[in-house]
């Protein structure tokens, strides 16, 4: 509670107050029981940030400065574990899968636009119900969208091969030929993360004010020009921070590749890592921790450099007003 202080008249000051009026009262700052207060609800977020994200950087880039023995035990190795990984055969095969696959994710957010720039249509029937079919990808897990896609792209009994060889077209090997994978995985990577763009860019769309869409029209503006001229123009920072996201997000794929890409039966299997998954291999198959921390640390600077190339970039096709 805040504590009244009332202001007395001075020794042989005639009290200038009358009975009834208000006592002039101040404020005491406020005391260092709030700051306790305000610790302990942040406190548990402030851990869980600590234990589940800045410790783990921290000690993934210790781990890469060291040699770690398989029953433990740690000895400073300097650079070697660096070294190691740049000598790997696969890293450039791999960052360059891994790149492309975030390169053709990018795709996803301009047809999340004009999805959601679709549903937000006045007087469209069944709207939430679309939404939801959209959504539900979002929140299945992945195994079962890699299983299910895997029997669709079978080479011998897969819908998709069956329904090219109908039309008289003949079958493809999609997730054994190299490059075709990859790209075959970033589409079932936008599919993913259609709903997620599509519930953030319609939030953007609230945000446009009715007038202005309107006065368009009325200018004879139509829907194709409302949309480049106002709409793409005004959903530019919703844009760009799903940009961020999906280069984020596409930079960490593993999932994918690792229930698709069959380590044993699969031919492409060696052309198809991607940094991730050359990571796990490192860390939990050839158990050598100090490399997978290198990748680890490899991959964070890769991702902090494409987020600083997109911040610069935006100043040139963001519009915050």
């Amino acid at each position: 509670m805040t504590d009244i202080l009332i202001e007395e008249p001075a020794p042989g000051v005639a009290s200038t107050q009358r009975p009834g009026s208000r006592v002039a009262a101040r404020r005491r700052p406020p005391g260092r029981n709030r700051a306790w207060w305000a610790l302990l609800f942040i406190g548990p977020a402030g851990l869980g940030l600590f234990v589940f994200y800045l410790w783990p950087v921290v000690r993934g880039i210790y781990l890469s400065f060291q040699e770690v023995g398989p029953f433990g035990g740690e000895t400073f190795a300097g650079l070697d574990n660096f070294i190691t990984v740049f000598q790997e055969p696969d890293l450039a095969r791999s960052l360059v899968n891994t790149l492309l696959y975030a390169g053709i994710a990018l795709l996803g957010i301009p047809i999340a636009m004009v999805v959601a720039v679709l549903l937000n249509t006045r007087g469209l029937r069944f709207r939430g119900l679309f939404r939801v079919m959209f959504f539900i990808p979002v929140v299945t897990m992945p195994v079962a969208v890699a299983l299910v896609w895997r029997l669709l792209l079978n080479v011998d009994y897969g819908v998709v091969n069956l329904t090219l060889e109908s039309v008289g077209l003949p079958g493809v090997a999609w997730l054994s030929t190299p490059w075709v994978n990859i790209v075959i995985l970033s589409v079932i990577g936008i599919w993913m993360a259609l709903g997620t763009q599509i519930i953030i860019l319609t939030a953007g769309l609230q945000g446009i004010p009715e007038s202005i869409l309107e006065a368009a029209e009325l200018d004879g503006a139509g829907p194709i020009r409302r949309f480049w001229s106002i709409t793409a123009p005004m959903l530019s920072p919703t844009t760009f921070l799903l940009c961020v996201l999906s280069v984020i997000a596409s930079m960490q794929v593993f999932d994918l590749v690792y229930l698709m890409i069959d380590r044993v039966s699969n031919p492409a299997f060696a052309q198809s890592k991607t940094l991730v998954y050359l990571f796990y291999e490192k860390g939990f198959i050839q158990h050598d921790l100090g490399a997978a921390a290198a990748i680890a640390c490899i991959l964070l600077l890769i991702i902090l450099a494409l987020s600083a190339v997109q911040f610069f970039l935006q100043r040139k096709w963001v519009h915050y007003e």
